[in-house]
């Protein structure tokens, strides 16, 4: 089957913004997401269309889950689907399965991370088998949780305890894996400063299979808190760069954690993952 994209939209909308604190999704981030909805009605005009909505850790997570999606649904016409860690990877994998095969990439175990904002899920592929697991660190609650970059670093081996010890476990019993593989808003915006992209001029195609050694991410990392302000939002996108520089940090421990030295950069992810497996009729409700 050969799919194509026909239009695409994407609006950072920090659906977790203050979740840590508040156990709730607030009205902002609710606004942020009904206006992102109607901004892509007019951009893409998917009125009449099959609509397959699906939402994460931040609506896992919050007390007025169900409050908040209801609203969403009568504001929009969208009725979005809370989806389990399960569920994500296994959709997220799809993509980057697709996509590698497309870029021609020949390893047969690897390791996948998917950092996102309220969670992170780390999926190891074998040749006969898949072991996933999402872990409810992400780059707005560790951002919103810890004031400076140095509190955020200390942090890590406690916050990222639980990933370390499922990691050592799995590579332990099932054995080390060929490749490291990363996708989500963090390593794609690491691998486009390499490219010397900004968020504005941002290229998916180019971005997929780009290499990034784990001594690359400080050296990106000083290069974004060194710059203006304002030249630091053009980078990476407005409102972005305080979670950019903790989601540096977080994916810097994934290496270590991991016991990889560098990471293919891959821009396909959930969105393209539930896409593909509505073309292609495929379930992926079951871990693995």
């Amino acid at each position: 089957m050969h799919m194509r994209t026909t239009a695409e939209f994407e609006k950072i909308v920090k659906t977790a913004d203050r979740l840590a604190m508040t156990g709730v999704i607030g009205h902002e981030a609710v606004e942020r997401v009904i206006y992102a909805i109607r901004e892509a009605q007019e951009k893409i005009d998917f009125h009449g269309q099959k609509i397959v909505a699906v939402t994460t850790e931040a609506f896992r997570r919050a007390k007025n889950a169900d409050d908040v999606l209801a609203r969403i649904a009568q504001e929009t016409g969208v009725s979005f689907r809370i989806i389990d860690g399960d569920e994500e990877a296994c959709l997220t994998l799809l993509a980057v399965k697709e996509r590698l095969h497309k870029l021609h990439h020949g390893a047969t175990s690897f390791v996948l991370i998917d950092i996102g904002g309220g969670s992170t899920e780390i999926i190891f592929v074998y040749a006969n088998e898949v072991i996933s697991k999402s872990f409810p660190v992400g780059i707005v609650t560790i951002a919103q949780q810890y004031t400076t970059l140095d509190a955020i670093k200390d942090s890590l081996p406690h916050e990222m305890l639980s990933m370390q010890m499922f990691a050592a476990e799995t590579l332990a019993t099932r054995g080390n894996v060929e490749a490291f593989v990363a996708t989500a808003g963090t390593p794609t915006t690491v691998a486009a400063m390499k490219l010397g992209q900004t968020y504005a001029t941002y290229d998916a195609a180019k971005i997929n299979g780009t290499i990034l050694a784990k001594e690359e991410l400080s050296y990106y990392l000083d290069k974004l808190l060194a710059m203006p302000f304002e030249k630091r939002e053009e980078t990476v996108g407005i409102g972005r760069s305080d979670l950019i520089a903790a989601g540096i940090l977080i994916f810097e421990h994934l290496y270590t954690i991991l016991e990889q030295k560098q990471c293919i950069v891959i821009d396909d992810g959930l969105r393209e993952g539930v896409a593909i497996a509505y073309c292609k009729e495929q379930q992926c409700d079951k871990k693995g």
